[in-house]
């Protein structure tokens, strides 16, 4: 380090020193001094001191000035400092909030989502594909898809990886069984990921499962082909048998796959949940009413979104069975609780309706538990009424006669002729027309038509989809009876529903 010399530490105080020290040798010589000094040695006193003081006052400018400009320096580092810290703020935001929603989606998104090289060595997968496998990350990471997975999941990728490596993106549809062996069908994709020379050096892997869909079909495992659809009966787990090898390996399939659906409905491997349906016009003799909901274990672990397993539990027409579960599982919550006084709304499922044994089996369960029938709202669907009224007519009779209750769902202006010929007790008003209320002048004149015809007929009102607090007050000025919604209450699981 530079010393600094004694000179420069006091060459900005010297002129101040000369000047104090002329201004004291002035003052003495005038007050003190009988002999006056010639006036050409008075006269270089004098200029010394106005001199000095000079010099004193420029290093005073040159102070200011300078303090000026190290100010000036200080407050641009400052203001660049602020931005800098700003910058760094937003990217420390960004970063942080992209970090989130990378999160979310590898956390919530219903998608098996993984990425392999070349060589079929894992470099990424999501929650739901850790999951499926019931491998923590560390057995994922890194390792080849052979040492993971088993051989169902691997043959298809197998059959497929030259098309892959060559840029090609595979669609295909098959049947895949979870760890527990209950099968879902699912839509796979495979997408080739190109480096900028048009390489294959990768790709990604995507399955996503099929849900809520009214008619499926059960695709084979291999891509670009389908089989037929399959027919069991309720009782009974028969396959439709074709003469070559191949359809009686699929028939064996899906019988294991009926058989799996059996033995998880009888082993109750469900979960039952509630939404809540408010009254929007509340009387004093208005009681509670919750629709009832129904995922698969598997389901409320997120591992699959809700309602995936139903298309296939339609698909084997066992829907009967697991309806019958769902009562006779209400019907036992309800004997224990025969305090509440509450409706609950459970949806029939088409082959329900056409099962003669049905009313008569909810008869049975009732008088065993010595439950009120009025407990109990089975919903139609307005698709299922339509395409089967003999049934439907039959159905509604019976669990009426039973003092059950009964509600339509999904209506709309298109479905009033069902009215003239089929009794119920709720319109469930369509969720397409009741979340544009506030925004189609058309859906509006709707939902009011709907409440005025059911109202005329005696039967009470139920809009779904209910969002918001604006659409819940258009409803009660329209007069609908009963709301349900997000706006209302979210699904909650059923063993956690307080009365």
């Amino acid at each position: 380090m530079k010393k600094t010399s004694l000179f420069n530490i006091a060459k900005p105080y010297l002129a101040i020193c000369i000047a104090l020290i002329l201004t004291i040798f002035l003052y003495v010589i005038n007050t003190f001094l009988v002999i006056e000094l010639e006036f050409h040695w008075l006269m270089v006193l004098w200029l010394s001191l106005i001199a000095s003081l000079m010099t004193i006052l420029m290093q005073v400018v040159s102070r200011e000035r300078s303090i000026k400009s190290y100010s000036d320096q200080m407050l641009v580092s400052k203001e660049r400092l602020a931005n800098e810290i700003k910058h760094r703020l937003w990217a420390e935001k960004t970063a942080s909030e992209s970090k989130v929603k990378s999160l979310f989606i590898d956390e919530n998104i219903p998608i098996m989502l993984a990425y392999f090289n070349t060589d079929l060595r894992c470099r990424y997968h999501n929650r739901i594909f850790r999951r499926w496998f019931g491998l923590k990350p560390d057995q994922i990471d890194g390792r080849l898809l052979m040492e993971f997975s088993d051989a169902e999941f691997y043959s298809s990728i197998k059959d497929c990886i030259e098309e892959i490596q060559a840029g090609k993106t595979i669609h295909n549809e098959r049947i895949l069984n979870s760890t527990k062996g209950f099968p879902y069908i699912f839509t796979e994709q495979y997408i080739p990921h190109l480096d900028n020379k048009g390489k294959t050096i990768g790709f990604y892997t995507l399955h996503t499962p099929r849900a809520q869909e009214k008619e499926q079909t059960i695709p084979k495992t291999k891509a670009k082909k389908q089989t037929k659809p399959v027919s069991l009966t309720v009782s009974e787990f028969s396959v439709k048998s074709n003469t070559d090898s191949q359809s009686n390996l699929i028939s064996k399939s899906s019988t294991t796959t009926a058989t799996r659906i059996a033995q998880a409905i009888k082993e109750g491997e469900f979960n039952l949940y509630y939404q809540k349906i408010n009254s929007i016009q509340p009387t004093a003799t208005a009681s509670s009413h919750y629709e009832i909901l129904i995922r698969m274990n598997e389901e409320e672990n997120n591992l699959m979104p809700p309602g995936s397993f139903l298309p296939l539990v339609d698909q084997y027409k066992m829907m009967p069975q697991l309806d019958r579960w769902i009562v006779n599982y209400i019907v036992q919550w309800l004997s224990a609780h025969p305090e509440v006084k509450a409706t609950f709304c459970l949806n029939v499922a088409r082959d329900t309706l056409n099962d003669r044994a049905f009313p008569s089996f909810i008869q049975e369960c009732l008088q065993k538990a010595n439950v009120p029938a009025s407990s109990f709202c089975f919903e139609v669907e307005v698709l299922d009424a339509r395409t089967n009224i003999a049934d439907t007519l039959i159905f509604t009779q019976e669990v009426r006669e039973l003092g059950c209750l009964v509600s339509l769902c999904s209506f709309d202006p298109d479905s009033s002729q069902l009215l003239d010929k089929i009794e119920f007790d709720y319109l469930k008003i369509d969720g397409s027309l009741v979340c544009n209320i506030l925004r189609d002048e058309e859906d509006l004149e709707k939902i009011i038509i709907i409440n005025q015809l059911a109202h005329k007929t005696g039967i009470q009102t139920i809009a779904e989809l209910v969002e918001t607090d604006d659409i819940l007050a258009k409803l009660q000025q329209v007069g609908v009876d009963y709301a349900q919604g997000f706006g209302i209450g979210k699904a909650q699981p059923f063993k956690d529903l307080e009365l």
